[in-house]
């Protein structure tokens, strides 16, 4: 019986630290450059999975954790215009958060493609700083699930993300 409750608490704790740690990942951002980085030699990303679990960020994309979630970057596409479009998000997923590059790169793995993305400041960004970076490639107008990197360098901080598109309701790709 001793042997039995020891079991038992034994996976509660492991249990309970898995159920804790869930989402929490790494809080630190990726270490390497990431603005020379080729669909063939991606960067260092941080050890944390795309946000599947996490639902569709405010405009409707997927989401993708830059710095363990300090910064949260969300991927659109618009497959008329064959045009991808990231907004850097803040903590909360929710909250545009403006930064100071001119640009960042997308990284999509079928078909494999790299897209600068370029600053499009919102209304609200401050003078200087974007939180949507947009650009144009032929082949993002292939309807399908997209997955694949966001990079960028925030004061000197390179980030990397990893997204993975899911079907839902408003954006189906069949």
């Amino acid at each position: 019986m001793k042997k039995f409750a020891l079991t038992l608490t034994s996976l509660t704790v492991i249990g309970t630290l898995t159920f804790a740690i869930g989402c929490g990942g790494s809080s630190q951002p990726a270490t390497q450059p990431t603005t020379s980085a080729t669909p063939e030699s991606s960067p260092q990303t941080d050890e944390h999975p795309p946000h599947a679990g996490h639902g569709s960020g405010p405009h409707e994309g997927t989401l993708a954790d830059w710095g363990g979630g300090k910064y949260h970057v969300e991927f659109t596409v618009d497959h008329d215009k064959h045009e991808g479009t990231v907004y850097i998000l803040g903590d909360d997923e929710k909250t545009a958060s403006p930064i100071t590059a001119a640009e960042i790169q997308l990284i999509i793995n079928e078909p494999a493609m790299q897209v600068t993305l370029k600053a499009a400041p919102q209304e609200g960004d401050s003078e200087g700083s974007a939180s949507r970076f947009v650009g144009n490639h032929e082949s993002l107008g292939v309807v399908q699930e997209y997955a694949g990197t966001i990079t960028g360098v925030i004061d000197d901080t390179p980030y990397s993300g990893d997204f993975k598109e899911e079907p839902h309701a408003t954006h189906d790709h069949e």
